[in-house]
């Protein structure tokens, strides 16, 4: 069995030992509360309920009667305290999950499913997703509500391919939106952090299925910092990633071919983050001798090339757990941070070991989302999970802010709603629109009522 057989027999397994893992969603209320946390255990709360309906009418009944604050959860891939709450917790999964595709190019699909699930359905039926990002294991509802993105300057975020959607609101009605239907609500519902009700599918905007050739080659970061933006002109998909302490760092590009599938030996990135990890730990206190050795293994390593449908080219698996923190900035001056962020980790964090990343998005009109009117460059910045991000991420994070950037909603980060009204010219109409369909604040946690009352 070859490792698409497995990747995929090991999915079907986790797919349905999840399915079997849903009773206590449903029996929770009944018994002790059963605790929730994220994927990289930097969030996590104690809710007294934890629900899953199985049908819509079940889930409009289940908010219509919800008491004390009601919290949608997908994957718990969020790293920011969207999710955490001590009343209710309400999971999709056992929703229909569904995936319709119409003759216009777009495709009606179920809010409740996983990215890493919509592409073997979609190019059944002749489709696929315009862009993806490298982590598949997101719900699409989660996905969205966050301006989760992929990489490509001239490619928005996910949300930004949505052409109408359907809500339930904080008194159980279905509400159906779009751009000429209810636009207001549409424009706040396309990024809305779960905060005005629970979206039930989507209709996204498609293309034809397509093969991409990614190739993935290791350069020192002065060449990367000098030629990445005429990569990224030239190139449909471009991100780069900043190894510390090595002064080298490698490119990822893709391009639509025609080509059949095929790849080079691939670095199994997991691997390589534990390497990092040992080399850490054995030469943290001498940065010079880490440097020539990271570097001059670095320089040994080949060009990778992997041709596969879109859906497989786009995520890694990601196996080593990290917190996060991402901002986007303008593209026009964002790769100046780069440099600073460079500066301040090598000089006062020898212990950090993951890579800084860098990925290119376009500009849309959604209120909400970081993108709004502006082409951007998104930087991140990861700590093991395990280990304390604060004094790291606390010092970075001003270098991005004093490059005009926006934080990630999924994303850590310290900003409070003064801050963040400041970087967004809708934030008083989401606020209206948020307040008018959930006057009682019925889907706001403790963070969400910080940023808007």
């Amino acid at each position: 069995m070859g490792s698409l057989g497995r990747r995929a027999l090991l999915r079907q397994l986790v797919h349905l030992s999840l399915a079997a893992s849903l009773a206590p969603w449903q029996l929770a209320q009944a018994r002790k509360p059963i605790g929730w946390k994220n994927w990289s255990g930097s969030q996590s709360c104690l809710p007294q309920r934890r629900v899953a309906p199985d049908t819509i009418v079940a889930l409009q009944q289940l908010v219509a009667d919800a008491r004390g604050t009601l919290r949608p959860v997908g994957s718990g891939h969020s790293f920011s305290a969207l999710v955490p709450t001590d009343d209710t917790l309400i999971s999709l999964a056992r929703l229909p999950q569904f995936v319709n595709c119409h003759a216009d190019g777009s495709a009606t699909i179920s809010a409740g499913s996983r990215l890493g699930d919509l592409g073997a359905p979609l190019a059944e039926q002749g489709q696929a997703l315009i862009n993806m990002p490298d982590i598949d294991e997101q719900s699409l509802a989660g996905a969205l509500a966050t301006a989760t993105h992929g990489t490509g300057a001239t490619i928005g975020c996910l949300s930004s391919f949505i052409q109408r959607l359907t809500l339930v609101k904080a008194d159980g009605e279905l509400l159906q939106c779009s751009a000429t239907e209810q636009p207001d609500i549409f424009n706040a519902a396309r990024v809305h952090l779960g905060a005005l009700g629970l979206v039930t599918d989507f209709r996204l905007q498609n293309t034809q299925p397509y093969h991409l050739v990614r190739t993935t080659e290791w350069r020192p970061i002065e060449d990367i910092l000098a030629t990445i933006d005429g990569l990224a002109d030239r190139h449909r998909n471009v991100e780069f990633y900043y190894i510390p302490f090595s002064g080298m760092g490698f490119t990822d590009v893709q391009d639509i071919t025609d080509a059949h599938t095929s790849s080079t030996d691939k670095l199994d990135q997991n691997d390589g983050a534990e390497t990092l990890k040992q080399i850490r730990d054995w030469l943290s206190a001498t940065p010079r001798i880490r440097e020539l050795v990271l570097s001059s293994y670095m320089k040994s390593l080949d060009k990778e090339v992997s041709v596969a449908p879109s859906w497989q080219n786009y995520a890694t698996e990601r196996n080593v757990r990290f917190n996060e923190m991402e901002y986007h900035l303008p593209r026009a001056t964002g790769l100046n941070a780069v440099a600073e962020i460079r500066a301040v980790l090598e000089r006062h964090f020898p212990e950090v070991f993951f890579p800084i990343e860098v990925r290119f998005v376009k500009g849309d009109d959604i209120w909400l989302s970081p993108f709004h009117q502006q082409d951007s460059i998104s930087i991140a910045v990861h700590r093991f999970f395990s280990e304390d991000y604060r004094p790291y991420f606390n010092a970075v994070e001003p270098i991005l802010i004093k490059h005009g950037g926006r934080p990630h909603w999924g994303k850590l980060n310290n900003l409070d709603r003064h801050q963040l009204r400041q970087r967004y010219p809708h934030w008083q109409d989401f606020c209206d629109v948020r307040a008018a369909l959930d006057p009682t604040g019925k889907f706001l946690n403790p963070y969400l009522r910080g940023l808007f009352g």
